[in-house]
């Protein structure tokens, strides 16, 4: 069984974070007098609830999961950090993630001078538990997981990650921000089951919320307790808590349908691209994007992005030599790309 306390930091151990008066009293008040706010032009001259507590019961319900084991961040790029600032001693320890995927882990680590190690994924985009292991040592606090990855898009074989969570003596940080789009299961309800497991979710994507910026972790009550001492007390705003509440509350038929239309735009996707001269392979997805493989994948980014279509360019990650990852759009987005795709000026690189 890891010993959660021990792993974390010290000094963050011993903090006394800091408190405001709306953290400190839970119940319902008429006169707030407490935060220096000017009381005109409401609601938006108050700060936010810190604990966000309204939005953290509706998620907990949508989830299955208790509200004390939820942490609400700007993205999930803050609980990235917030993570590596809990466990990784600078200059110390160091963090352990699969090859090639999402790129603020090493940055969040880099920004903390923390270690940042690799294990590469193999020819399928999977990896070994027993390999991805040997690249830890008795410094490593953490190891990043993302299923599905990006920007391969395929899901991790779960019997793998379970051997890491079980193997492993830290802390294992799987990131599920495309888990909507995928048939398979959530790690939401193995939590109990897991004390040093962190699953990562986002309302960026299936949520359609990229804008309003609030992404969730979900762990045993003990982790997300210390991650909300140290987060910053304000960190989600008014607006976002409540258009994230309506999204939940209001529109999740809505927001399900989306899902199976972008699902049924993949397929059509997939099938028109695979009939074109540039492109030799297109790789499974269980995410709301390709990774595809062309001829040219840097002349191809480019003129696409000459003709005002954007889409990424993965040539220069590991394992991605020559391949584009390309979102999922409307079906007038998806025809607008696909057209030049097939144009002649493509054909020639």
């Amino acid at each position: 069984m890891v010993n959660i306390e021990t792993l974390v930091r010290k000094n963050i151990r011993e903090l006394k974070p800091y408190s405001t008066a709306r953290s400190e009293f839970a119940g319902e008040a008429s006169v707030f007098l407490d935060a220096n706010e000017n009381p005109y032009n409401s609601p938006y001259s108050r700060y936010p609830d810190p604990m966000q507590r309204e939005l953290k019961h509706a998620i907990a319900a949508q989830k299955n999961v208790a509200v004390e084991q939820i942490l609400l961040g700007n993205g999930s790029d803050e609980p990235i950090d917030l993570l590596i600032r809990m466990f990784c001693e600078p200059q110390q320890d160091n963090i352990v993630a699969i090859a090639p995927t999402y790129g603020m882990y090493k940055v969040a680590a880099d920004v903390n001078n923390v270690e940042y190690r690799k294990a590469p994924l193999n020819e399928q985009f999977d990896f070994c538990a027993d390999d991805l292991l040997k690249v830890a040592d008795s410094h490593t606090k953490l190891i990043w997981l993302c299923s599905p990855n990006n920007p391969t898009g395929n899901s991790l074989n779960r019997q793998e990650i379970v051997k890491t969570i079980e193997a492993f003596s830290g802390v294992v940080v799987l990131d599920e921000a495309y888990i909507d789009f995928s048939t398979h299961t959530t790690f939401l309800q193995d939590l109990h089951k897991y004390p040093n497991l962190v699953v990562l979710q986002t309302f960026s994507k299936a949520w359609a919320l990229a804008g309003v910026r609030l992404g969730m972790a979900f762990a045993a009550a003990e982790i997300i307790a210390t991650l909300s001492k140290i987060k910053y007390p304000y960190n989600i705003s008014v607006l976002a808590q409540q258009h994230a509440l309506q999204q939940i509350l209001q529109r999740k038929d809505e927001v399900a349908q989306w899902v199976q239309t972008l699902l049924a735009e993949r397929t059509k996707l997939q099938a028109a691209l695979a009939s074109l001269p540039c492109v030799q392979h297109i790789y499974p997805s269980d995410a709301n994007f390709l990774l595809v493989k062309t001829t040219n994948a840097n002349a191809i980014y480019n003129r696409l992005v000459g003709r005002g279509v954007i889409v990424r360019n993965r040539h220069s990650v590991e394992l991605c030599a020559g391949c584009l990852r390309i979102t999922v759009g409307t079906p007038q987005e998806n025809a607008t790309l696909l057209e030049l795709l097939a144009s002649d000026e493509m054909k020639t690189l």
